[in-house]
């Protein structure tokens, strides 16, 4: 199985200009550097509001994890956040144990997370 086969991120843009990344498969060593040349895009395109989308992530390891942390940084300086939402128990438990509630909106509802953007947006 080549490393395309394992792991797939799917961009769309929602309303209110955000944009959903769709994370699909397995997200390890091999993997993240697709997660973050798909980040660094929509960096490069202006897209700073983004949801990430963990329904279909299967596996998540510490690499993948860092993917996140080096981007929030950059995001948040341009008025932007990474929310995420999907997760199913398994993710969700590496999250927490490392503390990603704290620093990252985590929501089982994207509507829910769409209105955090918008409400950002209007203060």
């Amino acid at each position: 199985m080549s490393i395309d086969e394992k792991f797939k991120v799917e961009t769309e843009i929602l309303k209110h200009d955000v944009l959903c990344m769709k994370l699909n498969g397995f997200l390890d060593a091999h993997t993240a550097p697709i997660l973050e040349n798909a980040v660094q895009s929509a960096i490069t395109e202006n897209n700073f509001k983004i949801i990430m989308n963990f329904e279909k992530l299967d596996y998540i390891s510490s690499a993948g994890l860092g993917v996140f942390m080096s981007f929030i940084e950059e995001i948040r300086s341009n008025n932007g956040d990474i929310k995420m939402t999907g997760m199913n128990d398994k993710v969700f438990t590496v999250f927490d144990l490392l503390g990603f509630p704290m620093l990252f909106d985590i929501s089982p509802n994207t509507d829910e997370l769409m209105t955090k953007f918008v409400d950002y947006d209007n203060h």
